[in-house]
């Protein structure tokens, strides 16, 4: 199995193991080594009272992509820490893409940055996480 399609497989079996991202029904459209890319389309029980996406929600899916990309080679990873700029207000009915990029990675730590936009490219926030891998595999492989 290539490193890419290896990559792919993990982030299936992360989002397969998860409770939220099938609650919010996320997507992965594409996965390789250091990359991600999701979707969610945003529900009524995803908005603030504002009526637009709570930025926990917004959050939640960079965070996501970020997990699938810093984890996409098979090291068991998490977040070390993470901010996120909240650019321009999301509604209900709209879908969210998450693209994280690997931008380094260096022993245990990695540093990622996740764009969050709609479908159709608007931005919506900028997301940078830090990772730290704790050892061992993911998908046991």
């Amino acid at each position: 199995m290539g490193e890419d399609e290896r990559a792919a497989t993990i982030a299936a079996h992360m989002l397969a193991a998860e409770g939220t991202g099938p609650a919010w029904q996320i997507a992965i459209e594409e996965a390789r080594a250091g990359y991600a890319r999701i979707r969610m389309a945003l529900r009524r029980d995803m908005l603030n009272g504002h009526g637009t996406a709570h930025g926990g929600m917004i959050f939640a899916l960079a965070d996501t992509a970020f997990a699938y990309a810093c984890n996409s080679r098979d090291v068991k990873t998490v977040a070390a820490q993470a901010s996120i700029v909240f650019l321009d207000a999301a509604r209900e009915g709209e879908v969210l893409v998450a693209e994280a990029r690997e931008q380094a990675l260096v022993g245990r730590s990695g540093v990622y940055n996740v764009t969050v936009r709609t479908q159709e490219g608007r931005a919506i926030a900028e997301f940078q996480g830090f990772s730290r891998s704790v050892g061992g595999s993911v998908i046991g492989e």
